[in-house]
């Protein structure tokens, strides 16, 4: 068993409509950019790809594909408790992080139509799978009686502003990590459907095949831009990137365990096994990966993750602000100690010898 926060209750805005979770370094965020910079972008370097990829999503191979068939016509009030609560914080913030990108995208392609042309249309496509995972995800969650206002999350949310280099390296992972943890809770149920309480899991296969078309876009958009990946400040940003998002990775998994645990999903086999298919599948965009294999690698993110759950129960104690904030500077020097040592960690060369430790 491994500890995590227990899902509080859900606060409503009204009747039947969640009011979002409070933004914390968890939460997905909301993004823009500078979208005359990537008009910008010369793509000839790799646009014999990045066209075969649009081809693909212009294929739009999963739309007959999230489909509320006759399995979700039924009550699913026998659903309750911790697995309930656990259940709707994963849809919120997989809801959540789907439009996000939903909303990155449509920009991206609104802003782009009169100057590139060709990754409008690309983004166009993405922004409509992006719509359509996060419209499915909330429908799921109206069967448990709540929903998202879609909304008043767009009016409400803070925007964080990334360079296209940061969005590029950012999105890539994210999708590719989305499409790890998607086709492992696959196969956990397909060999254990018992755990299968709910049919929303049957369209991970279908899932995952997005999240992958999406991540292979962005990595062939990365490699047409060689500065992000062809010398020795793109190693440098690469390592941060990776390690920045295994160990949000990690501080989630850990911090929602329950959730994984009502699905027969060991969190941290789960969580290691995702970091580590996830880091050698960058392999193919980055010029560096990180070394999943060194010994202090997954302890020292667990240490994060720890850390983590300390200042979580602080910020929910009743103590005054002062004394909350205080308590927080330990946990918070500690995060950064060990983020410190991963990242000092020599990382693995994937462009030069195969398999060598820089």
């Amino acid at each position: 068993m491994v500890d995590s926060v227990a899902t509080p209750e859900p606060q409503l805005l009204k009747p039947c409509i969640k009011a979002p979770v409070a933004e914390t370094l968890l939460t997905p965020r909301f993004y823009t950019t500078d979208f005359d910079a990537v008009a910008k972008l010369d793509i000839s370097a790799n646009e014999t790809e990045i066209r075969a990829i649009i081809d693909e999503l212009r294929a739009d191979y999963n739309r007959h594909h999230f489909v509320r068939d006759d399995e979700f016509k039924q009550s699913w009030d026998h659903i309750t408790g911790e697995k309930r609560r656990a259940f709707i914080d994963f849809l919120e913030r997989s809801c959540t992080s789907e439009f996000s990108g939903f909303l990155l995208f449509k920009e991206l392609s609104r802003r782009l139509k009169k100057n590139n042309p060709l990754l409008s249309e690309a983004f166009e496509y993405l922004a409509r799978d992006e719509a359509r995972h996060a419209g499915f995800l909330n429908k799921s969650m109206a069967d448990l009686k709540l929903s998202l206002d879609l909304h008043f999350l767009t009016k409400s949310r803070t925007y964080t502003f990334f360079p296209p280099e940061w969005i590029i390296y950012t999105v890539y992972l994210s999708e590719k990590i989305g499409y790890w943890r998607y086709i492992l809770v696959n196969q956990h149920m397909q060999e254990h459907p018992e755990y299968q309480f709910y049919p929303l899991f049957r369209k991970f296969e279908s899932w995952c095949q997005d999240e992958n078309r999406h991540g292979d876009f962005f990595k062939a958009l990365l490699r047409s831009q060689p500065k992000l990946w062809k010398n020795w400040q793109a190693k440098l940003w690469v390592r941060f990137f990776l390690l920045t998002v295994f160990a949000t990775h990690t501080m989630t998994v850990f911090e929602r365990a329950s959730f994984y645990e009502t699905i027969g999903i060991h969190p941290r086999k789960y969580n290691n096994r995702v970091i580590q298919e996830t880091n050698n599948t960058s392999a193919r965009a980055f010029p560096i990966i990180l070394n999943t294999n060194h010994p202090e690698f997954f302890w020292r993110l667990e240490q994060c993750s720890e850390n983590n759950l300390k200042l979580a129960a602080i910020q929910k104690s009743n103590l005054p602000s002062f004394v909350k904030f205080c308590q927080k500077i330990p946990p918070i020097l500690a995060i950064i100690w060990h983020m410190l040592q991963l990242y000092l960690i020599k990382p693995i060369d994937t462009e030069g010898t195969r398999g060598t430790v820089l």
